[in-house]
C-alpha cells in the first residue's frame, strides 16, 4: 500500500491504476467459494445460454471488489467511510478490467479531511462497467490545524 499523505492530496489527483484480468473462468469459480454467491449464471455455460447470453459473466460485486482493492492499496480500510458503486455493463470472460479514480472533492469537518473520490472500472475498449464514489476520512494534522 502506497501511504497517503494529506500534504500531497489534491482534487483532480488519480489514484494509481489497478488491473485485474483477463477474467477467467477459474476466477469466476473461486469467487462463487468466496462470496457464497453461487449463481449458476457465472459459472455454468448452459444455464448462461438458456438465460439468453452468449456465455458467463462476472458477478457484479467481484468488480466492486476489485475497485475496493484500488482503495486499500491507497489507504488503510479503515479511512473509508463509503463506498458506492452503480453497475453499467456485464464484464466477461476475457476482458481486462481497469480500475480508475480521482479526488473530486476535499473538506475539513470536524478534525478531519473527508476526500471524495470519483470511481470507475472500463474494459480494454474503454467501456464502462461499474462507475460510484468513495468518501474518505483522514485526521487533520496538527501542522495544518496551526495553519
Amino acid at each position: 500500500m502506497t501511504q497517503l499523505k494529506m500534504a500531497d492530496l489534491r482534487v483532480g489527483m488519480v489514484l494509481p491504476e489497478l488491473t485485474a484480468g483477463p477474467v477467467s473462468r477459474l476466477d469466476l469459480a473461486l469467487y462463487c467459494g468466496a462470496s457464497g454467491d453461487h449463481n449458476p449464471i457465472h459459472v455454468d455455460i448452459d444455464f448462461a445460454r438458456r438465460a439468453g447470453m452468449d456465455d458467463v459473466f462476472a458477478h457484479g460485486m467481484l468488480s466492486m471488489a476489485w475497485l475496493g482493492r484500488l482503495l486499500t492499496q491507497w489507504v488503510p480500510q479503515s479511512t473509508i467511510r463509503r463506498f458506492q458503486v452503480r453497475f453499467a455493463a456485464i464484464t466477461r470472460v476475457g476482458e481486462v478490467i481497469h480500475c480508475a479514480g480521482e479526488v473530486r472533492e476535499l473538506q475539513q469537518v470536524d478534525g478531519h479531511w473527508l476526500a471524495t473520490l470519483a470511481l470507475v472500472t472500463r474494459n480494454q475498449q474503454g467501456e464502462t462497467k461499474i462507475s460510484g464514489e468513495a468518501v474518505l476520512c483522514l485526521p487533520i494534522s496538527d501542522r495544518e490545524k496551526e495553519q
